[in-house]
């Protein structure tokens, strides 16, 4: 037999098994498709249909597995026109809880008449969820309990909704707040839910970290962190510490199994804003409660091997610089305190001589909203080994890596609004040195909705890993005085180009990690881990704006 008649007989084969390859997930599609519709089928299925009062007329309302409606119940006219009444709806995945309504007299505290049911539920506007009431009227008890008990069956199906939280609560938080926003915001809605919580105040930074080396997860449906930035980098940290540790994997980040709830009561919250849209304590309790997911990618932080921590953001140079001044103001407001720091790094504004070299993030036709599967590797090894770092020297007035967008109510649209919470990837932005007026007007387009980055001294790249290494930069000795301050302030800054720089030996650089102050002395390596957290939120592209910083 020759070659060519070989070559065809192969070329059948492949088509055939092509074909059969193509009808097999043909018929597997088809199967799915079925499948969907029959189970939507059943979930529209009517499970009950009575008569209930809402306000003061009686509605005609019937359940299904995944909405409530009610359509008003007129009398019959021959003279009249027939006009279709719009049915109200309300969906059972915006219902938090269920209540048998009772008529009680002053001080009793059990029974009572029955009067119907009221429903808890969610309802959004804009960013914001607001708690609202259903109240279905019904004076029949066998009535009202059968409802009830029905209700509550389908609610309990939700099982990514928690029943047992770990709760963690940082009285020292901006202007210690915390503990009451948690008890009269956030307390009566878990109460309303039936969930059920077992609370540490915090007493000192690290407790947290600590309590949860020792925390056995497995009793809990998830954690929650009650405080600012700073309280919920340390619980992020310790939370993927604690998975390495279960996992007996000490070098590579593991996938906690518990997601993080956040509970906004810090300054600027950014990574609340960024998984919320809104610094709104109602609004974070109630997507704990209707179990709200968020898969969000994350970073290690290491230096010369010893791992560092595990975070959201970094910023060096100006970021990591007017954070430290503002951390030796503590006793100023946060707002002064920020003002104070940024007027203070400005008038100082001095460039770092730093080696950048980054790992561009592969290109994927994955869907950045897609489900990854669990056993995805969460680590960027991989691409190190396959791709080319790009590396660049010179002097930088500021360098910021961030793998969620950042958003806060200074910024609306994120310190990184080219990254999302889920990509894969993480936001570089270097800028490079220039004198201090353009500084600050790229400073200022960040409260706005573009153009922070359309100057010519500022480069953006999409990352999965940046190693950043000081060279002949002087470092930060944190001993610097206000006169000293006053005295170098009035010169040229950035503006003074060719000021000679010296190292100061063994001094340490101020990095702004989360909003944390983290001194490292030597060269820092940053990666994303892909989703290697679940918070409770929502993926959101911009917040809640109000007054920005006035100082620039």
């Amino acid at each position: 037999m020759s070659e060519s008649e070989e070559e065809q007989k192969e070329k059948k084969k492949k088509k055939k098994k092509s074909k059969r390859s193509l009808k097999k997930k043909k018929d597997k599609r088809e199967e799915e498709e079925e499948e969907e519709e029959e189970e939507e089928e059943d979930s529209e299925s009517v499970v009950l249909r009575g008569i209930f009062k809402l306000g003061k007329k009686s509605h005609d309302v019937l359940l299904t597995r995944t909405r409530l409606t009610w359509t008003p119940i007129t009398p019959e006219d021959p003279t009249a026109e027939v006009s279709a009444l719009q049915p109200g709806v309300l969906l059972l995945k915006d219902v938090f809880a269920v209540k048998v309504k009772r008529r009680r007299a002053a001080g009793q505290q059990s029974g009572g008449p029955v009067l119907g049911l009221a429903l808890f539920c969610s309802r959004r506007k804009g960013r914001r969820l607001e708690e609202e009431t259903l109240h279905l009227h019904n004076a029949s008890a066998e009535h009202t309990h059968i409802w009830y008990n029905r209700l509550k069956e389908i609610l309990t199906a939700f099982h990514v909704r928690p029943r047992f939280l770990k709760v963690f609560i940082n009285p020292s938080s901006h202007r210690k707040e915390a503990v009451h926003i948690y008890r009269d915001h956030v307390a009566p809605l878990f109460k309303m839910a039936d969930i059920h919580t077992d609370i540490t105040v915090t007493e000192r930074k690290g407790h947290s970290l600590s309590v949860m080396k020792e925390c056995k997860l497995d009793e809990y449906d998830g954690v929650v962190c009650v405080g600012g930035d700073g309280s919920v980098a340390e619980l992020c940290h310790a939370l993927v510490l604690k998975a390495q540790l279960d996992a007996g994997s000490p070098e590579k980040p593991v996938r906690p199994v518990k997601p993080l709830g956040i509970i906004p009561a810090g300054s600027t919250d950014v990574v609340s804003c960024s998984v919320h849209g809104v610094r709104d304590p109602v609004t974070a309790a109630l997507h704990i409660v209707l179990g709200h997911l968020q898969q969000v990618d994350m970073c290690s932080f290491s230096s010369l091997g010893q791992l560092i921590r595990f975070g959201f953001s970094a910023m060096f140079g100006f970021g990591g610089r007017s954070l430290a001044r503002a951390e030796k103001k503590r006793w100023m407001s946060s707002s002064r305190r920020r003002e104070y720091a940024l007027v203070k790094t400005l008038a100082r504004l001095r460039p770092e001589d730093c080696q950048l070299s980054y790992l561009p993030a592969k290109k994927s036709n994955r869907n950045p909203f897609e489900n990854r599967k669990e056993d995805d590797d969460t680590d960027s090894d991989d691409a190190e080994g396959e791709e080319s770092w790009t590396t660049n020297q010179g002097l930088y007035l500021s360098i910021s890596v961030m793998s969620i967008p950042c958003l806060s109510p200074h910024t609306p649209h994120g310190l990184a609004p080219n990254t999302r919470l889920a990509n894969g990837s993480a936001a570089l932005t270097a800028v490079r040195n220039t004198s201090r007026t353009e500084f600050i007007k790229h400073l200022k387009r960040y409260s706005g909705s573009s153009g922070q980055f359309s100057f010519s001294f500022v480069e953006t790249h999409t990352v999965s890993s940046v190693r950043i290494r000081p060279r002949s930069v002087i470092g930060w000795s944190g001993e610097e005085s206000e006169d000293e301050e006053e005295e170098e302030g009035g010169g040229g800054g950035a503006d003074a180009k060719e000021t000679p720089i010296i190292q100061s030996e063994g001094a340490a650089f101020p990095w702004n990690i989360d909003g944390e102050l983290v001194e490292i002395a030597n060269e820092v390596l940053i990666r994303v881990h892909p989703r290697l957290i679940t918070l409770y939120g929502e993926d959101v592209d911009e917040a809640e704006s109000s007054v920005s910083c006035s100082c620039i």
